[in-house]
């Protein structure tokens, strides 16, 4: 579990800063509930922005599931690159938060991936427009949560190294908790958040904070692997003694 901490911290934080990204490709379908519901007031617009976002946080748990099964498959069948994952997924981290920080685009390249998917995928959400009921709420965020998006993306690379179908979820789950306040608040038509979350102090601090969490996941292992090693040392120091002294009475 203790390995697991940096790595939820770093989708919480990821989904947290990362919104502003996610607000200038999900934003308008966000605000589809709203606008085409018909609905005036806080108390029935809220519960169309929460079902729609617990739809894409589902979505992202299911994805989760699957990079994260794969993961266990590949560990499973190479356990001796298990550190090498960890390791690895510790550098994922590190470029999330550069891109949360600075905007670096090194993970772009992945967001194209997605794009032949969501092809196919697309014409579902279109057919759940306009947004009438809850239902057609919770459909449209589950179909929005498989939207082509370099930083969901770069979080399912942490899930994937995390090997295991359960703390993949767990990863999605808290990226995309972390990028609700936002997403809710914009369907609800409020901008302070967006605002807040661009404000370059705030994302070049807490993007920081993501690469220190990466560094934090790699020298686990590193920590690990130097600790069993002088072990195995310490272990092997009767046995050693044993030897010399009788390569002294022999000798």
């Amino acid at each position: 579990m203790t390995e697991l901490l940096p790595s939820l911290s770093a989708a919480l934080l990821a989904g947290l800063l990362g919104s502003a990204h996610c607000l200038g490709m999900c934003a308008g379908i966000s605000g589809l509930f709203a606008v085409n519901s018909g609905v005036a007031t806080l108390r029935n617009e809220l519960p169309f922005a929460l079902t729609y976002n617990l739809g894409r946080v589902m979505s992202y748990a299911v994805l989760g599931i699957i990079v994260g099964s794969f993961g266990s498959v590949v560990i499973k069948a190479s356990p001796a690159i298990a550190a090498s994952v960890r390791i690895l997924s510790g550098v994922i981290i590190i470029l999330v938060g550069l891109k949360v920080a600075f905007d670096l685009r090194l993970l772009n390249p992945i967001e194209r991936m997605g794009s032949t998917l969501w092809s196919r995928i697309a014409p579902a959400a279109q057919r759940l427009v306009p947004v009438t009921s809850m239902p057609r709420a919770l459909g449209l965020g589950l179909v929005w949560g498989w939207l082509p998006c370099g930083l969901v993306y770069s979080v399912l690379l942490i899930a994937a190294t995390s090997a295991a179908p359960v703390d993949g979820a767990a990863i999605m789950i808290a990226f995309g908790i972390g990028t609700m306040p936002a997403m809710v608040m914009t369907g609800l038509g409020a901008a302070q958040m967006s605002q807040l979350m661009r404000r370059r102090g705030t994302r070049v601090g807490l993007g920081l904070l993501i690469v220190v969490l990466g560094a934090l996941t790699i020298a686990l292992p590193l920590f690990k692997q130097v600790h069993t090693h002088a072990l195995n040392i310490d272990s092997s120091e009767p046995l050693l003694g044993h030897l010399l002294r009788a390569c002294h009475l022999f000798g």
